[in-house]
C-alpha cells in the first residue's frame, strides 16, 4: 500500500467512527478522538518516522513548506481528502521524532443546524464593526465564523476577503465575491494581507486567528471601513470584557490609543463558550 493510500485509510477510519481528530506519532499506533476520548485505531501497526514524514510531504506538497517545517520544527497545514472533506493539521517534533495532529473540518452549516442563538445571525447583516469570537479549544469558533461568512455570501452582494493560516473552510462565491488568501502561499504575512485589504475594495474581512499584536487589530483595520471578523486566541469561559482587555494589553499604553479610537466607530464583542452565549455593544 502506498503512503497516500495508507493515510487516506486512517482518515476514513476516523470518519466511519464519527471521530474528530487523528494523531500520528513515530513508533506509536495511530489514534483518533471519538466523543472526546482518544483510542487507538484497530488493526494498525506503529508508524515509522519515515512514513509520517512522507505523509506530511504528500499533504503539504510544497517543498518550501516542508523545508520550513524542518527549520521551525512545526507547521500548520490543511489537507483535502476525498468527496470535498478537508482536514487541518499541525506537524511538530517531540523527543526528536515527528508527530502530526489532524482535525476534520465539518461542512459549513447554518445557524439553525448549529443550534446557535438567533441573535447571532444579526452579525451577518452588520455593515461595519469589529467582532471577536472567542472560546475554549474545540468549541466551534471557526465553525461559527464559517456560518456567518456563508450567510453573508448567500444574502449580501459584498467582497469578502479571508486571511488564514491555513485556509480551513472553502467557500464558493454566491451572491458575494469571496477571495481566500493563505499566509505563506498567497501572502507573506497577516500584516501584509491586512494592509493591502483596504486597497482591494473589501467589505468583509475574516482573519482566521489572531496570533500577534500586529495582526490583532492592524494599524489599518478600522471599524468604519470594513466589517472584520477576528478569531481570538483560545480562551476558557470568561466574564465582562476580559477578552478585549487581554488582547489590547499586548499593546503599550501609547500604541493602545490608536486601535481603541479606530475600533470605537462600531465594535461588538461576541462571547462564546460551551455553556453560555451573549453579545454586547463594547464600551470603548
Amino acid at each position: 500500500m502506498d503512503i497516500i493510500s495508507k493515510l487516506n485509510k486512517l482518515i476514513e477510519s476516523v470518519i466511519v467512527a464519527g471521530g474528530s481528530d487523528l494523531h500520528l506519532s513515530s513508533g506509536r499506533i495511530p489514534a483518533m478522538r471519538v466523543a472526546g476520548n482518544l483510542t487507538t485505531i484497530i488493526n494498525q501497526e506503529p508508524l515509522t518516522q519515515t512514513e509520517i514524514f512522507s505523509m506530511i510531504k504528500e499533504m503539504v506538497k510544497e517543498e518550501k513548506k516542508v523545508a520550513n517545517f524542518l527549520e521551525n520544527q512545526e507547521l500548520d497545514f490543511a489537507y483535502d481528502y476525498v468527496d470535498g472533506s478537508r482536514l487541518r493539521g499541525n506537524a511538530f517534533f517531540q523527543k526528536g521524532e515527528i508527530s502530526v495532529a489532524m482535525r476534520l473540518i465539518p461542512q459549513v452549516k447554518t445557524f439553525t443546524e448549529l443550534n446557535l442563538p438567533e441573535a447571532l445571525s444579526q452579525f451577518a447583516y452588520k455593515k461595519q464593526g469589529f467582532f471577536l469570537i472567542v472560546g475554549p479549544v474545540g468549541q466551534g469558533k471557526s465553525t461559527t465564523m464559517a456560518a456567518i461568512i456563508d450567510t453573508i455570501n448567500k444574502e449580501r452582494a459584498e467582497h469578502i476577503l479571508t486571511i488564514e493560516e491555513p485556509i480551513e473552510y472553502i467557500f464558493e462565491s454566491k451572491k458575494s465575491i469571496i477571495d481566500q488568501r493563505e499566509v505563506g502561499i498567497d501572502t507573506k504575512s497577516f500584516e501584509a494581507a491586512l494592509k493591502s485589504a483596504f486597497r482591494e475594495d473589501a467589505n468583509v474581512i475574516m482573519v482566521g486567528e489572531m496570533k500577534s499584536r500586529n495582526n490583532l487589530c492592524c494599524r489599518d483595520c478600522r471599524g468604519d471601513r470594513a466589517l472584520c471578523y477576528l478569531n481570538s486566541s483560545h480562551q476558557q469561559c470568561f466574564t465582562n470584557n476580559r477578552p478585549y482587555h487581554r488582547h489590547f494589553s499586548r499593546f503599550t499604553t501609547r500604541s493602545n490609543q490608536k486601535p481603541v479610537s479606530q475600533l470605537s466607530f462600531g465594535c461588538f464583542l461576541t462571547k462564546t463558550c460551551p455553556s453560555c452565549f451573549w453579545w454586547t455593544r463594547a464600551g470603548l
